[in-house]
């Protein structure tokens, strides 16, 4: 039986988790909710929430001729197209306006609670593969259990 490749549309997935795993791992009292709202507002954040993330990685590929230097193999348009659609969602669900982010009620606004909710499910994403595909030596935040 062959390794299971990692899937292209978890690759952002793999960058937030590792991410957001850091957080956790240099802060010993946060949760899970506290590393993650720790992430919204990084660098990483933004250089994903706008879009850089993908495009630099999309240059990266087209330099290639769309050719993935791991496996040596073709990335197929749909692919692509897919990735595409990966980017623009994540530029809308990761809009930030960071001193909106409580109101008075300390309750996160409905904006930055969809931006968190979107982080969430990246990390359950990941973490589901890892499972799946046993690689759980890959899961730090065991937001799946």
């Amino acid at each position: 039986m062959q390794p299971q490749e990692k899937p292209y549309i978890l690759f952002v997935a793999e960058k937030i988790y590792l991410e957001i795993s850091k957080i956790k791992k240099n802060n010993k009292d946060f949760s899970n909710i506290d590393a993650i709202d720790g992430f919204i507002g990084t660098e990483v954040y933004d250089h994903i929430s706008s879009g850089k993330f993908h495009d630099e990685w999309f240059e990266e590929l087209k330099k290639n001729n769309f050719v993935d230097k791991n496996t040596k193999k073709k990335i197929p348009e749909d692919t692509i197209k897919l990735l595409k659609i990966q980017k623009e969602m994540m530029i809308k669900q990761l809009i930030q306006f960071p001193e909106l982010y409580y109101a008075k009620s300390h309750y996160p606004l409905e904006i930055s609670q969809r931006a968190f909710d979107h982080i969430w499910r990246m990390c359950e994403s990941y973490e589901l593969w890892c499972k799946e595909s046993k690689k759980e030596n890959l899961i730090f935040l065991k937001i799946i259990d």
